[in-house]
This record gives C-alpha cells, structure tokens and sequence, in this order.
C-alpha cells in the first residue's frame, strides 16, 4: 500500500470504533460487540470491500459475511453506524512539505492538540533517542526527530513504539511532537509522525535536520515542515554525505540495497508495481 492509498482510504472510511489508546473500549469489549466480522459486513454493504474475494476458509468474503448483520447490536456502542461514527474520516493522515516530499504518515484521532511548532531534538537511532527521553533532556514543546530508522537506513523501518511510550509515561504525550523515517504501531498515541519520504539514508530532507531547527506539524493542513530557508537546506544537502550502512552482507544488506521508498510501500521489487 503506497501513501496515497492511505490517503483515499481515510477520505473514504470513519472510524467506526471507540477503542484504546485514544478511545474507551479494548480488544475483547469489540469481540464481544461482532469484532472484525461486523465491521467487515459494514463495509461490504457500503461496497467498500470485494465481496468476490476469496478467504482462506474456501468461501468468498461476501459468502463468509452472509449470516453477520449489516448493522451492529444497538445493546452495544463498540462499534458505531456510518451515520454515527467516532470521526467522519479515517485516523491516518498524509502530511507533506519540505521536510516529507514524498509524504509521512500521522495517526491524526484522539489528539488534543492538532498543530505544534517547535525545536528540533535530533536523534540518529531509536536508543539514542530512548535515553535521551529517560533522562528527561526531552520537554514541552520539542520536536523529536529520529532519523535513519527507514527501509534502507533500518535496515527494515523499525517500530519507535519504545520513545512514544516514554514520552506518554513522562507526561509530554500532548505536548511534544515525534518525526521518524521509521514506523509505529496502532499503540501509538500523541503527535508523532511516521515513515517521512525520502528517508534520511538516501539524502530525504529529514537527513538535514539540525538541532534547534523549528519544525511545524499541522494535522489540518497536511504540512510537515521545517522552517529554514531553501538556500540553507540548499548548502545543507550539498554537504551531506550518506552513513556507512549497518549490514552491507546477508539478508539484511541485500535488503536495504534493493529496499524501494517508504511512499511506494517499501517493496524490493517495484517492477511489479508499476
């Protein structure tokens, strides 16, 4: 899936379900209440789904949904109608600017506060970045940035689940923001900000980030931006040089050799894409 696969998806479906971590229910409340099997049946009668497609119990998805109602238990408010959603748009957003040409991907439910401009505090790795926050050099108002944690420069986008959860058991969940070239996982709360293309190993502008620069991320505008001018990032990029690889042998160096960007889905073979 690329990033604007993301971006029509959001457009076109809401967030049916009030679950954790910006909502109230957990896994087993939407087990009970249909789970994944009603949810499905609504978005298969809203033709949001390919009732042909086949399941791996032999049956098409729209012979394995037949029975399962196409609205949920009005006993229950897991799972919410079309007309009564949690948020009229999916949770994904798609942020771009000079700071994610090719875009970056924000979990954009539950969060308090939508826009947030401030100093960059730069890291090269996920545990750089983890000590930092434990130590409490992290505060209000900072933009942390992790940087060479894509596909290349992972190798692989490792999950940053581990500086997010610091920031919240810190207190700083609604007021400081995160940029990664790297992912997260749905555990994620706050304003962080994933899978930033290009990615800092092949030269993306999050590679020329300096600490202190003020960076903006603005869930109503799409915009990920850092505020320096285009001759400074100019000189920047002339004298970046890329990182000697983590792995340049076995699976892991093949891998982040043939590795495509992030905004085309990570993919090591983008012929098949084309």
């Amino acid at each position: 899936m690329t990033i604007d696969d993301f971006e029509t998806i959001r457009r076109r479906v809401p967030v049916l379900c009030d679950l954790k971590p910006s909502g109230h229910y957990v896994a087993t409340d939407f087990h009970q209440a249909g789970g994944v099997p009603q949810v499905m049946k609504m978005l298969l009668s809203k033709g949001l789904l390919h009732g042909d497609a086949l399941t791996i119990t032999g049956q098409t998805v729209e012979e394995l949904l037949a029975d399962i109602p196409e609205t949920p238990r009005a006993d229950q408010d897991v799972i919410r109608t079309f007309d009564n959603p949690m948020y009229p748009q999916g949770h994904l957003g798609i942020l771009k600017g000079n700071l994610a040409a090719e875009g970056a991907v924000a979990k954009l439910t539950g969060i308090k506060k939508r826009q947030i401009t401030g100093p960059a505090r730069v890291f090269e790795s996920e545990e750089e970045c983890l000590r930092a926050i434990l130590d409490k050099q992290i505060v209000a108002g900072d933009i942390v940035v992790v940087r060479y944690e894509g596909p290349k420069g992972g190798p692989g986008m490792r999950e940053m689940l581990a500086p997010t959860s610091a920031i919240i058991g810190a207190g700083l969940g609604d007021s400081v923001g995160l940029i990664t070239d790297g992912r997260f996982s749905g555990g994620t709360y706050g304003m962080v900000v994933g899978h930033v293309a290009p990615e800092a190993a092949v030269g993306g502008a999050i590679a020329l980030v300096q600490e202190g620069d003020p960076i903006t991320i603005d869930a109503d505008h799409n915009l990920l931006q850092i505020n320096v001018s285009d001759e400074e990032l100019a000189q920047r990029r002339a004298a970046w040089q890329p990182r000697k690889p983590n792995y340049t042998r076995g699976v892991l160096g093949k891998y982040a050799k043939l590795v495509s960007t992030s905004s085309r889905g990570a993919v090591t073979d983008l012929d098949l894409f084309e």
